[in-house]
């Protein structure tokens, strides 16, 4: 087996494992001939993978944005009455973008957080696609999690079974001197943790307050309850604690959030709570979606009567574009809204530009060598193009995404999304165009020239 059949194999198992990944969920089988009639309704399986004691299950489902399939919309109402005005704007735009930051970390994509003053109220509008319960989320946009360290008081007394029973008194150790949480297991007990790495500062307050308190618990207390109070066996030094309450997995990763975005900067409560449907009826979204596979034919039309076989090979190329494309939205997962579809349609242009450009570059190169080595050349001198025409583009998605949040570029939940899909696509186009549709040629173009 020659290189490029190897090549073309492993490419052919990909695009059957992302073709399995693209299926709907659900798909119904109907139709009628002669005597033999069928009606069932097949369902793709889950995929369930088991590596030892971690157990990985994904649906891969479509998921779409508020504009396409509806979602959640909440108000909260800042309380910023006793703040002076030259504070004001400050508080609320760290407010949003706290909030906006606990939206990302709980995995919902393209949120919209906005600010909103009128009539002396100020208020953050939070919509949520793709949310139907909405009340998990409430609780982690508008939480402040407060932790405090607590020390056992000079007092102790003696219960049933002479346990020995202190009070706690709170220490200046708290959430403001934590540099970061992360998510981890207990290597006793196997149950979710929540690992705590202090700054400097706050290392050296843990180091004291376990030293004094060799012997004695150490009251972990988080939004006025003790989770944990551990026996505090010897002086910790390094900086470093672990919170080992009861936790499920998916309350320690809630409260990870909340420690790493912070405290917000002013009281918040909650004044509206409504689940909405898509803002695009169903008739729009039908229409965009006829009008993208209607452009799509004419591409793939386009390609096969400009170059002809070679076309042919380039639209196979782009269905290899579009299937990995699809399965790569699910694994991530992206939100889709229109925007996002936008973009997709946009990267299927920038698809087949590089197909384009090596092709037209064979024109020319065929005339001085032969025709194998003419077509090795122009995807080798085509290259050079294609790099900075997609550099160029992927540039500007990265700006339109703003994955560091700077200030200076604030873009809106649905611009990111069509920076996001566009800047996928062109990531796949690059690989389709280069070397899918190289291989195919390889194998197919010079075998039939044989």
């Amino acid at each position: 087996m020659t290189s490029p059949w190897k090549k073309l194999l492993l490419i052919f198992l990909l695009t059957l494992f992302a073709g399995f990944i693209s299926l709907p969920k659900e798909i119904r089988l109907r139709f009628h001939l002669a005597k033999l009639s069928v009606d069932k309704i097949l369902i793709r399986p889950d995929l369930n993978i088991s590596l030892g004691k971690v157990n990985l299950k994904r649906s891969f489902d479509l998921r779409l944005g508020l504009d396409l399939a509806g979602g959640s919309h909440l108000v909260f109402e800042a309380e910023t009455a006793g703040l002076p005005n030259e504070n004001k704007e400050a508080a609320l735009t760290s407010l949003r973008n706290i909030m906006e930051r606990r939206v990302n970390l709980f995995a919902v994509t393209e949120p919209s957080v906005q600010i909103s003053s009128f009539e002396e109220k100020d208020r953050i509008i939070v919509e949520l696609p793709g949310v139907g319960d909405t009340q998990e989320a409430v609780e982690l946009i508008g939480k402040t999690a407060q932790l405090i360290f607590s020390e056992p008081t000079e007092e102790e007394s003696l219960v049933e079974g002479e346990e020995l029973k202190y009070g706690f008194i709170s220490t200046d150790l708290t959430g403001a001197d934590l540099e970061k949480a992360d998510v981890t297991f207990d290597q006793t007990t196997g149950k979710p943790a929540i690992s705590l790495k202090f700054t400097q500062e706050g290392g050296q307050k843990f180091t004291q307050i376990t030293k004094r308190n060799v012997g004695k618990p150490l009251a972990i207390v988080l939004d006025e309850e003790i989770v944990s109070a551990p026996i505090v066996q010897e002086e910790i030094t390094g900086g470093s604690a672990q919170i080992s309450g009861d936790f499920t997995l998916d309350e320690a990763k809630n409260l990870t959030i909340q420690l790493n975005a912070g405290a917000l900067p002013v009281s918040v409560k909650l004044v509206e709570q409504r689940t909405v449907g898509s803002t695009l009826g169903a008739e729009s979204v039908s229409r965009s979606i006829r009008a993208g596979v209607v452009g799509l034919i004419m591409v793939l039309a386009f390609m096969i009567l400009s170059y002809g076989k070679f076309g042919l090979v380039a639209d196979m190329g782009l269905v290899v574009f579009g299937v990995l494309t699809l399965a790569l939205y699910k694994i991530i997962p992206v939100v889709l809204t229109l925007p996002g579809i936008a973009g997709f349609l946009l990267s299927v242009g920038m698809a087949v530009d590089s197909n384009i450009l090596i092709f037209e570059r064979f024109k020319e190169e065929k005339l001085k060598r032969p025709f194998t080595d003419a077509l090795e050349v122009s995807f080798g001198r085509a290259w050079d193009s294609i790099r900075d025409a997609n550099i160029a583009t992927l540039v500007t998605a990265f700006i339109l995404a703003n994955p560091f949040d700077f200030a200076f570029l604030h873009t809106s939940g649905p611009v990111r999304g069509f920076a996001i899909t566009l800047a996928l696509g062109i990531g796949i186009s690059l690989f389709t165009g280069i070397v899918v549709s190289r291989n195919l040629l390889r194998v197919f173009v010079r075998e039939d020239r044989k």
